[in-house]
């Protein structure tokens, strides 16, 4: 329904207020149940900017991490997917989607159009080329955001995503990433016990993201060369930063955080493509072997890979001078030693614990913020992409200062790009920039 103007101007005040001038929070957020089915001026409106499977799924769970929630805007360059995507969570929620077909943008300026719209919180879910220039205008727009991972495909984004998180904190805005791990349970008492030295000291964690193939979107007539890409953007490493970064970054972060959250010094290795050489798979790898070295000798291995018809593996094996800790992040959380522990309890969902624990700090007045944290982890994984693109070992302050730019700036995105398609990367060949 239409609101008056001085709902408008309450809303707004509302948002910025501490959580003593706001109604209790709790983990719950029961909030406002009677009111939550109108928009009010103590609705929180979200809007979606990328309208994918990712974004569609996190657009249903911020509408279900506060009573008093609702989706107003939705933007995407594809009119059949943000369709799709409305359809979906029109069946899934349909009171909590509040979209009015002028609230439905479309087009690479499309983004633009929601943060000028009255939305409190957006959700940042298209390919993460775009995610720097997107998540600095949100922040500058004084938006609380979402923000899928990863949140870069090379060091300069790295470098925009760190000052606009900074930014963030200066404003008080929130700003929650996609590493999800972070958020689950039977993952979150398994490390505090680890870093609390249940193993003792950490001197090497061994991590995997073995995986199948994944989905290809076969060309249509209809499609030039860009919305071809585009359709297929996780085989373009100037948009998806190859699978090491759009996929594999997740036990990268675990890695991470059995660390401390502590960077390495250096890192080295390898990587290739053997059984993924068609030209429809762009000029990605499908697998990676890499070695990060940390102070004190301490040491991360990194193996991945995109290969049909292999043995999957997707966990972290934790050593310690005191015992060791086996993760296999879907259904084992078990810790070997003198504290021995296994986890064996319930656990929910952590997409929606993600998004609870974002709206509950906008609601307290204490935002959320991991952006320094989702950078870092996101540079590890183009830092490993780096050093197996180049055959080079590179050291944290090369990878962190790396100029290489891999795609075109947002303001230059439009159906006539014409950007060009690089060779796929060669060892000892391909130089480091």
């Amino acid at each position: 329904m239409p609101r008056r103007m001085e709902d408008q101007s309450s809303r707004r005040s509302f948002v910025k207020k501490t959580g003593s001038a706001v109604l209790a929070s709790t983990i719950g957020l029961n909030l406002l149940s009677a009111k939550s089915r109108d928009i009010n001026a103590d609705t929180l409106k979200v809007g979606l900017i990328g309208c994918g499977g990712r974004g569609t799924g996190a657009a249903l769970q911020a509408t279900k991490a506060d009573d008093n929630v609702v989706l107003t805007a939705m933007a995407d360059v594809f009119d059949d997917r943000l369709q799709k995507s409305y359809t979906n969570l029109l069946q899934e929620n349909p009171d909590k989607i509040k979209v009015q077909p002028d609230q439905m943008f479309i087009g690479f300026d499309s983004y633009q159009k929601v943060l000028q719209s009255d939305v409190d919180v957006v959700i940042l879910t298209t390919p993460p080329c775009f995610r720097p220039g997107h998540l600095e205008a949100a922040i500058k727009a004084g938006k609380h955001v979402f923000c899928e991972k990863p949140v870069a495909v090379d060091a300069p984004g790295i470098r925009r995503v760190i000052a606009a998180a900074k930014m963030a904190k200066e404003k008080g805005l929130a700003l929650m990433s996609g590493f999800c791990w972070r958020h689950d349970e039977p993952k979150q008492a398994t490390y505090e016990r680890l870093l609390d030295g249940a193993i003792g000291d950490i001197h090497t964690v061994y991590n995997t993201y073995n995986t199948g193939s994944l989905w290809y979107h076969e060309r249509k007539d209809e499609w030039n060369d860009f919305q071809y890409s585009l359709r297929n953007w996780i085989y373009y490493t100037w948009m998806s930063g190859d699978h090491i970064t759009e996929q594999a970054v997740h036990s990268i972060d675990l890695m991470s955080w059995a660390m401390g959250d502590q960077m390495p010094i250096s890192a080295s290795g390898t990587g290739g493509r053997q059984s993924r050489t068609e030209d429809n798979y762009g000029n990605v790898f499908d697998h990676f072997a890499i070695v990060f070295d940390y102070p004190d000798g301490k040491k991360g291995f990194h193996f991945s890979r995109q290969q049909h018809g292999c043995s999957r593996a997707y966990g972290l094996d934790i050593t310690g001078n005191k015992g060791r800790c086996n993760i296999h992040v879907s259904n084992n959380h078990h810790i070997m030693g003198k504290r021995e522990w296994k986890w064996e309890g319930e656990r929910s969902n952590m997409y929606q614990n993600e998004h609870n624990t974002l709206f509950a700090s906008i609601r307290s007045g204490n935002p959320f913020n991991d952006g320094v944290r989702m950078a870092n982890s996101t540079l590890l994984a183009i830092w490993g992409r780096m050093v197996a693109y180049t055959g080079q070992t590179i050291t944290w302050d090369e990878a962190f200062n790396s100029e290489e730019t891999l795609g075109p700036k947002l303001e230059d995105c439009n159906w006539d790009l014409n950007w060009p398609l690089k060779e796929v990367a060669r060892p000892g060949i391909t130089k480091f920039a």
